[in-house]
């Protein structure tokens, strides 16, 4: 009797059993049909690679110069991939360039380079820009690599000796910029800049050429009920949920098998079809693979591929939802923990193109608006399953709102030498803020104070499940608002009026300045994943050490709870300025240019 694959997902506890199913043949389908997914729990606990975590971007098509969907892609995966260091994970985070295809082929003929200098070139510049956005990537994969082409050739070898790849003709659309195969159900009518009629993809708008020739194909079809256990065995496989939604509707029709490979006269750049050169292999089978390629398929993959989490663009989504998981289970591989989709960057509601004019550059901006500056623009207003609007404007506002004068602001009050001359981490008086219940005629503390305390003693649980969620707006949303709280309970008791004279006083003002320290630590260790350098310069200026930023370190005001606080009377740091300059409007030489005229309107 055969051994069925079956999933066991038990929520809320650490015992999971991934897809691991020995293997498929074109036979099983019906077997598959008739028989349910067998769910247990297994009663021991994961192994000791249960604390490692593995995050990809998708790796980027090197036709064209990165633009902001890449960057907030990447941002996004490092954000993630830095908050699992913060709690003790072994994290490894790989993004990299996709460099086989008709496109790379055709661009690189059209830059009058060969194909791997062209390749090298555009790699570089992805590189440049991830490294000046700080991000953290652990492994940068170029599918021209030779471990990857080795990656490739075994995975093509496992599928085809199990029977899932078959020599066959396929005739249909095929769109060249989306590399990707199409039903008659996908194509529409359009016509192109001369007035032609043309057929053209409906997803993506691109043009598509009808082909026939023959090939290998893959049994997708034999793929589908799988998929849909899958699925609703676990879903939260897909996120967000409308992603989740949009896939099972997909598969709410019979999917055809999928061609994988071009004739070698229509694609010469790529990685041959093991023993046959007259073939090449299909672009999006060779490109997926490099996520096993990064966690050491195929001799040493299984602890890194057992905690993978993909971040893809929705307009991947197909690719990653379907034909990965088919290609996966085929080669008897488990299934990604999650994979995570994002919607895409507009401009004045409309899609970027070179076309238009509207293109943004990332590098440019990063520079024009400091890299943590765009790093939390993309993550605070970043909605992933809305697409969402760039304006500089916006930007500008944004940073100088919640950067430059909450956060910022807040930092220089209390670390001014006008409030803190000693400069040091104050001593906390419990007197002058005792715990709700025995509030006294000392307590100087109100009833919002309490609010705050019990919003900025919630917040690390609030953003850990909003990071888990990759919901990273609304973690900065929820950091925004204590960080305004906290500026409200400063301003509420004007500690700059204080007595230092007076004893009482000098108690107060010192608790007012040790809470309000208390916050920025929580809020700066709390931010570190979506801006470290600007979390850097502020938690070192309240003298917190490098080993006393984890997660685990998220004690807030152990004093109010009669703790011993680490920090207090601790000398501050130096003072590297301040923590996030504003930025001059996009607008502001126009503004400055209508001014005078105003003014000479006055004086006549």
């Amino acid at each position: 009797m055969m051994k069925i694959p079956y999933l066991c997902m038990i929520r809320n506890c650490k015992h999971v059993q991934r897809w691991q199913p020995s293997a498929f043949s074109p036979t099983l389908s019906s077997q598959w049909n008739q028989r349910r997914i067998m769910l247990r729990c297994k009663s021991t606990y994961l192994s000791k690679d249960e604390n490692k975590y593995y995050v990809t971007t998708p790796i980027f098509y090197v036709n064209a110069s990165p633009h902001l969907g890449h960057l907030y892609s990447t941002v996004t995966a490092d954000c993630l991939h830095r908050y699992k260091i913060l709690q003790g994970f072994n994290s490894k985070f790989a993004t990299g360039t996709d460099e086989h295809g008709l496109k790379i082929q055709q661009a690189a003929d059209a830059a009058g380079k060969d194909p791997l200098s062209f390749c090298t070139s555009v790699s570089e510049t992805f590189k440049h820009l991830f490294r000046s956005c700080s991000i953290s990537y652990t492994d940068y994969i170029r599918t021209t690599e030779e471990r990857h082409r080795h990656a490739v050739e075994h995975f093509w070898s496992v599928l085809q000796n199990k029977g899932l790849i078959y020599k066959g003709s396929y005739e249909g659309w095929y769109s060249t910029q989306d590399e990707s195969f199409l039903t008659p159900s996908q194509v529409g009518d359009a016509l192109d800049s001369s007035g032609k009629e043309i057929k053209v993809s409906l997803e993506s708008g691109h043009k598509v050429e009808w082909m026939k020739e023959e090939n290998y194909m893959f049994r997708l079809s034999d793929f589908r009920p799988q998929l849909l256990d899958w699925l609703r065995g676990n879903p939260r496989a897909v996120q967000p949920e409308r992603f989740y939604q949009a896939v099972l509707q997909w598969l709410q029709e019979e999917l055809p098998d999928l061609s994988v490979s071009r004739h070698r006269s229509r694609l010469q750049w790529g990685i041959p079809v093991p023993n046959d050169p007259e073939q090449t292999i299909y672009v999006w089978l060779d490109a997926l693979v490099n996520y096993l390629t990064v966690a050491g398929y195929p001799d040493k993959h299984e602890q890194w591929w057992n905690v993978a989490h993909h971040i893809v663009g929705k307009d991947i989504l197909k690719f990653h939802a379907i034909y990965w998981p088919s290609f996966l289970l085929g080669a008897g591989l488990p299934l990604p923990q999650t994979i995570h989709v994002h919607s895409h960057w507009t401009v004045g509601g409309k899609k970027m193109s070179k076309s238009l004019g509207n293109v943004v550059d990332p590098l440019e901006r990063s520079q024009r608006f400091t890299t943590d500056g765009m790093r939390y623009f993309l993550l605070r207003q970043g909605v992933p399953d809305s697409d969402c609007d760039y304006n500089d404007e916006k930007v500008v506002k944004l940073l100088n709102a919640e950067l430059a004068d909450s956060l910022g602001g807040l930092l220089n009050r209390c670390t001014a030498p006008a409030l803190n001359p000693a400069q040091v981490y104050p001593y906390f008086c419990p007197d002058s803020f005792p715990s709700e219940q025995a509030a006294g005629p000392r307590s100087r503390a109100v009833a919002e104070d309490y609010h705050m305390l019990d919003a900025v003693k919630s917040l690390p649980a609030a953003v850990e499940q909003h990071y888990e969620n990759l919901h990273v707006y609304k973690a900065l949303e929820a950091i925004t608002g204590c960080v305004r709280q906290t500026n409200g309970f400063v301003q509420r008791h004007t500690p700059w009026k204080l007595d230092r004279g007076d004893s009482k006083d000098h108690r107060w003002l010192d608790t007012i300045v040790h809470v309000s320290l208390e916050c920025l630590r929580i809020y700066g260790t709390l931010l570190q994943p979506v801006v470290p350098e600007i979390s850097n310069k502020l938690l070192s200026r309240l003298g917190v050490q490098p080993g006393e930023r984890s997660w685990a370190a998220l004690n807030f005001l152990p004093r109010y709870q009669g703790m011993y606080c680490p920090f207090e009377g601790r000398p501050l740091g130096p003072d590297s300025g301040v923590l996030f300059s504003r930025l001059e409007s996009p607008n502001a030489d126009k503004e400055n240019l209508r001014k005078p005229k105003k003014a000479a309107k006055l004086l006549k």
